[in-house]
């Protein structure tokens, strides 16, 4: 049996008036409907003015005709690019801001974490603003004090909780904003990108506490630019682009499809020597990446080539190239240099020269991935060229019953072997 719907969301839609503060006048509301009625266009859109899907004469659509629904207990995720939406969909759903069109129904009690230090009051501390959350939250003290220890143990503020919040840095606030919310106990948990503050250890604990609220039959909304985040998270995402949900499905297929936008796929790219990226008397001319035999696809149990095309005016030969190799949750998959791998290698002479990595196979998982290629002189940076090309890995040998993406940046073919442990 299916799980309650908890939020539904039916044809949302907030708009804005560029550049004023308050709503359209009368005079202007009449002459777009005029214009509208004999078929003209918006009067109000300035001449020349390029008219975009949330654009409309002095209007901007943050969000339109946005529909979905959340089921108690799961975990949606939401993604987008900056501007896409994200943050005005929170604020709809938390009511900081009213809707233009559409409507919200949520059941429960709903904590949000949108912005660091929302809901605190700068003038109180620290244990009285969890105190003044819980009320906001409808809790009775006996239910905050109840809660109150494990709070503060898990922002790790405990020598800071009764000092006034105007003198907490972001992270101090988002640790405290977090606890809060979370341990409060509110039926839907509402978190935007402010994660991203805290350092690496708490955002392991803020994953793990998060997971441990949705199997208590709680539900979350989680925005976040953090895919690995997200994947590890979210059963479920929705994908805003210009203010319109996009995509909304599994997260492997949403996320991929997302993290598509960013990669162009080129395998080659090339300019001529006036165009050409440069520093210092040295000029990026080439960079591709192939597999041995160029008509292959590249593939995760085979070498791939990464070559290199420069050319330098450099007399001293100290010129090192270096690359960084990303995937496509951002993370750097490994790096390596010219001179780091060979030091014997010999000097770059003035002249074009063309250089090759090989990455050997059974390294690199399947997905995608990014290359930044970086010059280097006298162990200084000298150039960097960021996202030169990108290329895709593929499995394309498949064995046994799944057929899933295995986890993890690296899949290397381990040395396995068995022994037979007979009793007696």
């Amino acid at each position: 049996m299916e799980a309650p719907v908890v939020i539904d969301v039916e044809g949302l839609g907030k708009r804005y008036r560029l550049g004023v503060i308050g709503g359209a006048t009368l005079s202007d509301e009449v002459k777009v409907a005029l214009a509208r009625l004999r078929g003209r266009p918006n009067p109000l859109v300035p001449v020349g003015k390029e008219v975009d899907g949330q654009r409309v004469g002095e209007h901007f659509w943050a969000l339109r005709d946005v529909s979905f629904q959340v089921r108690q207990g799961e975990i949606l995720g939401i993604v987008g690019k900056n501007g896409a939406g994200k943050s005005t969909l929170l604020k709809l759903l938390s009511r900081i801001t009213l809707p233009t069109t559409g409507q919200v129904r949520m059941k429960g009690r709903n904590a949000s974490l949108l912005e660091v230090g929302t809901g605190f009051h700068p003038e109180l501390t620290g244990r009285e603003n969890i105190y003044l959350n819980g009320a906001i939250l409808g809790m009775r003290r006996a239910e905050i004090d109840r809660k109150l220890e494990e709070i503060v143990a898990f922002s790790g503020i405990q020598h800071h909780i009764d000092t006034p919040t105007k003198r907490y840095s972001s992270g101090m606030k988002v640790r405290l904003g977090f606890a809060v919310a979370a341990h409060l106990e509110p039926e839907i948990l509402i978190i935007d990108e402010v994660l991203a503050v805290g350092d690496a250890e708490f955002q392991r604990k803020c994953l793990g506490k998060m997971r441990e609220v949705s199997t208590s039959g709680r539900t979350i909304l989680f925005v976040s630019h953090n895919m690995a985040s997200v994947r590890s998270l979210c059963s479920r995402v929705i994908w805003l682009h210009d203010g319109t949900v996009h995509r909304d499905g599994d997260t492997d297929t949403v996320v991929r499809d997302y993290l598509s936008t960013y990669s162009t796929k080129r395998a080659l790219v090339e300019w001529t020597l006036d165009q050409a990226p440069e520093a210092g008397g040295t000029r990026l001319t080439r960079v591709e990446v192939h597999a041995p035999e160029r008509d292959e696809v590249l593939s995760v149990r085979k070498p791939l080539h990464l070559d290199i095309d420069l050319h330098t005016e450099l007399t001293d030969g100290d010129l090192n190239v270096g690359i960084h190799v990303y995937n496509g949750d951002d993370i750097l998959a490994f790096a390596g240099s010219w001179r780091d791998a060979c030091p014997e290698h010999p000097r770059l002479t003035p002249g074009h020269h063309r250089l090759r990595c090989t990455v050997p196979g059974d390294l690199l998982n399947e997905g995608e991935y990014r290359v930044v290629v970086n010059f280097f002189r006298r162990g200084k940076l000298l150039l960097q060229k960021e996202n030169t090309v990108t290329f895709e890995m593929h499995d394309l040998e498949r064995q046994g019953s799944y057929f899933g993406v295995r986890k993890g940046v690296f899949r290397p073919r381990l040395a396995w072997q068995s022994t037979p442990l007979n009793a007696g």
